[in-house]
């Protein structure tokens, strides 16, 4: 169970309380996740099609040195793309239909403005990564564009200026990943659940990064870990790989956040 609460200010009772959690709890949020996805597995599939459809049509569709930065920063967007996911688990909770046309109908919600409007932060950081990474390359290896995607391998795999870049963009992208993950990790699900401002949740959102760094820490490499798995089943694991993260987000927010009184 979550253990210490930080409380917010007395001045600002609209800031929602957030909990400490541990490994125990991360453990519980995944088996709820997990059984989420197992009550209506066919259309959690349907939904988590999505990704994989758009992981192949990116990488079909971009210059071999931004394949990677794509698929690595993939999961900067993910918690804005799971939004129906998060829905389902909501709905399943309260004991309301779960069909996915019910998960899809949350673009009708009362916090779509601000779900998009957090959506859009997301999407500015991964843009931000994405021309980092190009710029990376630029200058480490030069402007020229690979002939081919095994050409750029050998070229990377085969050359000092090509681990000079797989190091240096490990770092900036952990990075990137760190400020996306530290915004998102609850905020979704706590605007889609209550009345509150982007600014609120994000400032949520960081505060129980920072009071469960251990447990968010590994919860981040569980995501990462996941997502990297389902892009090697050639995108495929990412129906199943998806759903389940989902699910596990919004559970994890549930024990991260007290519930509004």
């Amino acid at each position: 169970m979550p253990t210490h609460t930080i409380a917010s200010s007395p001045t600002s009772p609209a800031y929602p309380i957030v909990r400490r959690i541990g490994i125990k709890d991360l453990k519980l949020a995944l088996a709820e996740g997990t059984n989420d996805f197992l009550a209506r597995p066919s259309h959690l599939v349907f939904l988590g099609l999505i990704y994989p459809i758009i992981g192949i049509w990116l990488a079909v569709g971009t210059t071999p040195p931004l394949i990677f930065p794509l698929l690595s920063g993939f999961a900067l967007i993910g918690p804005f793309a799971a939004i129906g996911l998060y829905e389902v688990s909501r709905a399943r909770e309260l004991g309301l239909d779960t069909s996915w046309k019910h998960a899809v109908a949350v673009v009708r919600s009362h916090a779509m403005f601000p779900i998009l409007s957090l959506g859009l932060i997301l999407l500015v950081i991964f843009a931000c990564w994405l021309l980092t990474a190009q710029s990376l390359y630029t200058s480490i290896i030069g402007p020229r564009a690979p002939q081919s995607f095994a050409r750029f391998i050998s070229d990377i795999l085969g050359s000092q200026q090509g681990w000079w870049l797989i190091g240096i963009g490990t770092a900036v992208g952990f990075v990137f990943a760190v400020v996306a993950f530290s915004v998102s990790v609850v905020s979704f699900p706590m605007l889609l659940d209550r009345e509150v401002d982007v600014p609120i949740a994000i400032l949520t959102s960081i505060k129980a990064v920072m009071a469960s760094p251990l447990a968010m820490a590994a919860w981040g490499f569980i995501v990462a870990a996941s997502l990297a798995a389902g892009f090697l089943l050639l995108f495929a694991g990412l129906a199943v790989v998806v759903p389940v993260l989902a699910h596990t987000t919004w559970h994890l927010y549930r024990k991260v956040v007290e519930p509004a009184r």
